[in-house]
């Protein structure tokens, strides 16, 4: 699946530095946050990037790039840093959280049941459907001509490139199949975001012994 995954070149022309390591998971048996997770978190909170860091900084300066205003949607990692404790949310969230925040390193994860056909990063034409929860009920929102946004075959996953996720396709308690999104911008390093990817697979190995991991590195050139 994993294979099929590509960046279409109108995101790569804003941002020639982006590269995303893809991660196919298989088999987790996910679960509330315990203790061990909330472990995780804690570490991570004392060991976590500033939002001043320059590599959260990429992010606001690559959101201006396509006319998003970063103070008003931030990029995922940006919000996260800012946001201590650390939310607990279900055992894998949590591992790729900690990751995410230590790193400043935007983290989606999507579960692959409810996803449909190839994930892929593009800019949107504004018809994509992005299906969300509005005043506790079920809603669909649509991106702006020109945002970068992944997408499946049925519609938007996550809009803003990594600001919000729709919520077909969110990780749960009842995921088994899993594709994570380690997305980098310079300055961060090829080599960091290969350590990253790691630990995020060391965890997941925590959550699931023996859980099937493949891993596949998308970049321009």
């Amino acid at each position: 699946m994993i294979d099929d995954i590509w960046v279409d070149p109108a995101v790569s022309a804003l941002r020639p530095d982006f590269a995303v390591l893809v991660m196919g998971v298989y088999g987790l048996r996910n679960g509330p946050t315990d203790d061990r997770s909330r472990a995780w978190l804690a570490g991570a909170a004392k060991e976590a990037v500033s939002a001043e860091d320059p590599k959260v900084e990429a992010w606001r300066e690559a959101y201006r790039a396509f006319g998003a205003k970063p103070q008003r949607t931030r990029p995922s990692v940006d919000a996260l840093v800012r946001r201590m404790p650390l939310p607990e949310i279900n055992l894998v969230v949590d591992a790729y959280n900690s990751v995410s925040v230590r790193h400043g390193l935007p983290i989606g994860g999507e579960d692959l049941a409810h996803y449909e056909g190839t994930a892929r990063l593009v800019r949107a034409a504004g018809d994509e459907p992005f299906e969300i929860i509005e005043r506790g009920e079920p809603a669909v929102d649509h991106p702006e001509i020109g945002e970068v946004v992944w997408r499946d075959d049925r519609g938007a996953t996550c809009r803003r490139w990594n600001w919000r996720q729709c919520v077909r396709t969110r990780i749960t308690e009842e995921t088994t199949d899993a594709l994570f999104l380690l997305e980098r911008l310079a300055p961060m390093s090829l080599a960091e975001l290969e350590t990253a990817g790691s630990e995020l697979a060391a965890l997941l190995e925590a959550v699931t012994p023996g859980v099937r991991i493949e891993s596949r590195l998308v970049h321009h050139g």
